[in-house]
Order: structure tokens, then sequence, then C-alpha cells
């Protein structure tokens, strides 16, 4: 399976509470930014990708969310719920140990060894949608194969980004572009090692 992290961002890199406020952390007042702007064409696509998916990989915060909110649903009252209750699920977690939305693995102990196998499976991608802390850490260990950006035209000015202020650096080939109608755009990179820099 190939490893896609699919993560939905602002202008100007924030991930944090795309979806609405119940996502958010203390103090954090602007969540719904995603959806303050309704689009169909984006709505088609995610559903799309959902679709598409072999099987999903979570962290665990991101895990109980979407647990509460998708695994509550009947699998046929959405795309959405239908992918995420019918195919199968990882959890990258040391604390979890009794999940209870159906058809979960954890995966503890040597994640990379572990991600890795579930890698060389066949059954198309491996998702991992939202999970911040994991997409950074499967990014910094080599094991993305697409990175997936979803990028809001919304500068929301407070709360989590995708990225730190202070990190790996890694090195990007842009894959595919696309602009939706109300200004969303999808940005598909690869990552290709480290970034060379030019000689001052």
């Amino acid at each position: 399976m190939r490893l896609t992290t699919n993560t939905q961002v602002s202008v100007d890199g924030v991930m944090e509470g795309n979806g609405g406020q119940s996502q958010n952390r203390s103090g954090f007042e602007r969540g719904g930014w995603a959806r303050g702007r309704p689009d169909d064409e984006v709505l088609t696509y995610i559903n799309q990708l959902y679709q598409s998916a072999g099987a999903f990989l979570f962290g665990r915060r991101t895990y109980e969310l979407f647990a509460r909110y998708w695994g509550a649903m009947d699998p046929d009252s959405n795309p959405i719920a239908n992918a995420l209750n019918t195919k199968p699920k990882y959890v990258a977690s040391n604390t979890l140990t009794e999940p209870r939305w159906a058809d979960t693995t954890v995966l503890s102990g040597d994640l990379v060894a572990a991600i890795r196998e579930l890698k060389a499976k066949p059954g198309g991608e491996l998702q991992v949608h939202g999970s911040g802390a994991l997409t950074r850490w499967l990014l910094e260990n080599d094991l993305v194969d697409d990175m997936n950006l979803l990028i809001f035209p919304v500068v929301v000015g407070q709360g989590t980004r995708l990225f730190p202020d202070s990190g790996p650096d890694i090195a990007l080939d842009l894959v595919e572009s696309r602009a939706f109608t109300t200004g969303t755009t999808l940005q598909v990179y690869r990552p290709v090692g480290r970034p060379r820099y030019a000689n001052d």
C-alpha cells in the first residue's frame, strides 16, 4: 500500500479545528474555518479520496475524534462514514489498549517496522487524515509516499500548524496541482530527501 497523508490547512498552515469547534484544543476559538466557504467540488473530491483508501492510519487523538463522530454513524449515511466504518483502521499508540471502533488494530512498539509491514501489503492506499504529529513523524522517518495538502483560502491567525517553527527539512516534488472553483487548492507532493541550498 502507498502511504498518503491528507491534511486540510489554511494559507498560514493551520490544521487545527478545520471541521468545527468540537475538534479544538482549549483556547482556540476559530474552528470550522474549512467549512466557512461551502464547495460541492471539494466535498466530492474528499468523498472520493476516502473511498479510494485500502486502510486508514491514525494518531491517537485523531482516531478518538473520528471514532466518536464517524464511528457513531450508519455506514450507509455518507461516503466518508461508509469508508471509515467498513475498511481496516490502524492507530499508532503506546497507550491505547482497547479500541472500541470496529476493525481497529493498535500499532505500538517498533512503529517504523509495523508501518513498513503495512505498506508491504497489497490493497490501495494507506491513508492518514489529520493526525499532525503522526504526519510529521512519518515524514521524518521516510514513510510517506505522497502528501496531499488541501489548502483553503483563509488565514486563521492562530492554532496548531502542520509544521512547527523548527524541524527537519524535506524536499518535495510537486506531483499534482488543482484549483477548485471557490479558491481551495490541492497540492500533491512527493518527499525526495533533503533540500539543496544555494551557496552564498
